[in-house]
């Protein structure tokens, strides 16, 4: 996939498609959904067997767990094994897990058992969306002309997030979709069989790069402990405090709407948010370079607080759907602005583990404000619930304004994934 110029010398491949081919972009949108099911379907599956909401909700958060403390450690077997290996093993062992919990979940044995095996379901789940920016970011930081890589990193983590988005607002409608037609089973059962084919499939695909020799990592793999670098630490926080706004959301959407006797209507309301954040996250890539990262953090930041501050007087549905709207035009584009530093921050060949980091922050985020909310929901009500969106907001907020103070205001020293200008 390389060209050769008149002198015999080889040229980077012109464009990122003609380096990746058209096939790969389906085939990874499809292996990220059993991973956007994988809450939302343990707490369905849960409830129906076990008959107990806060049962269903400790159990998401146990998949949560899972994925915060092995997620990153699958990222470092990526970096240093190679993608291949790593997510067939992870895969492989997923799907069986998955299985596994839908018997044990119906099975007469006990509640441990049950958390046991869904923080194992979490602790095995193969996260496409991080590995998949992680081929794209490399492949454009080393294959590509120079002179593209800033533009085309933008409009490659836009499209990555634009996806994400999509994915995390059909994987509930799925869910719902499985569950009511076939049984709480289902959605579970539907994951392991699209882990099991298309998770392969990603795994298989030529952009897996081969595993590197003991030589090659000693040479190209940074220290561990350039992990835990300030600007790339605040970057972690910033992208878990976007978790906590979607877990709270979701959550306290669903109260306002279970209020007005509609709850199973709460995932086409919040597709609301879903689409507009979608379409906004590609329209990052139009945006002047002059805007930088680290402005974009702030101002994205305050436009959802904005929108948090609106939900707090929403007592009907079109104030509701309003609020939704205008914190879409910040969720989308802070995500794609989070993804862009989490690159451009990323040591020597860690992305992977970078990337893992970035995606565990986000669910981890979302499983333990899904957990908080439903408690206070429940116990205080919904006008209580509708709180914690604003706090999650605020924090985003704080730590947009702790990634200024750690960002130059030129360019970022130190370009660690390939040779690509911050602002």
């Amino acid at each position: 996939m390389h060209e050769t110029d008149r002198h015999g010398a080889q040229q980077p491949s012109s464009t990122l498609t003609s380096r990746t081919g058209m096939l790969y972009y389906p085939v990874a949108l499809v292996a990220r959904l059993p991973f956007a099911m994988m809450v939302i379907g343990v707490l369905t599956l849960v409830v129906s067997a076990r008959g107990s909401v806060e049962l269903g909700g400790l159990n998401s958060a146990m998949v949560g767990l899972g994925i915060a403390c092995v997620g990153p450690l699958i990222g470092a077997a990526a970096d240093r094994f190679g993608q291949r290996p790593t997510l067939l093993l992870a895969g492989a062992a997923n799907s069986v897990l998955l299985g596994a919990l839908a018997w044990v979940a119906f099975s007469p044995a006990p509640t441990w058992v049950l958390f046991l095996t869904s923080f194992a379901v979490g602790a095995t789940a193969p996260q496409i969306s991080p590995m998949s920016r992680s081929r794209l970011v490399t492949i454009i930081s080393n294959e590509l002309p120079r002179q593209r890589r800033p533009r085309l990193l933008s409009t490659v983590l836009a499209y990555e997030s634009a996806a994400d988005e999509v994915i995390f607002v059909f994987g509930p409608v799925a869910v719902g979709a499985l569950a009511t037609t076939l049984g709480a089973w289902a959605p579970i059962a539907g994951a392991a069989i699209l882990t099991l084919c298309f998770v392969t499939a990603f795994a298989m695909h030529r952009t897996s790069a081969p595993a590197k020799t003991a030589e090659e990592r000693a040479a190209t793999l940074a220290p561990a402990s350039e992990l835990w670098r300030p600007a790339l630490l605040v970057t972690v926080f910033g992208i878990f405090t976007v978790g906590l706004f979607f877990g709270s959301m979701l959550t306290a959407l669903t109260s306002f709407m279970q209020d007005r006797g509609d709850a199973e209507s709460a995932g086409l309301v919040y597709g609301v948010m879903g689409i507009g954040s979608a379409i906004f996250a590609i329209g990052v890539a139009l945006l002047p370079a002059r805007f930088t990262l680290r402005s974009r953090w702030l101002v994205f930041a305050l436009m959802i607080l904005a929108g948090t501050a609106l939900l707090q007087t929403a007592d009907d549905l079109p104030r509701m759907l309003l609020s939704l709207a205008m914190m879409g035009i910040g969720i989308g584009p802070l995500l794609v602005t989070l993804y862009s530093f989490g690159a451009r921050r990323s040591p020597e060949g860690r992305s992977a583990t970078v990337m893992t980091m970035l995606g565990s922050g986000l669910m981890v985020g979302q499983s333990l404000a899904a957990a908080i909310t439903g408690v206070v929901s429940t116990d205080l009500g919904t006008r209580a619930a509708l709180v914690l969106p604003l706090v999650s907001a605020a924090l985003a907020v704080l730590a947009g304004a702790a990634n200024w103070a750690l960002t130059p205001a030129g360019r970022e020293p130190g370009i660690t994934t390939g040779p690509i200008d911050l602002d």
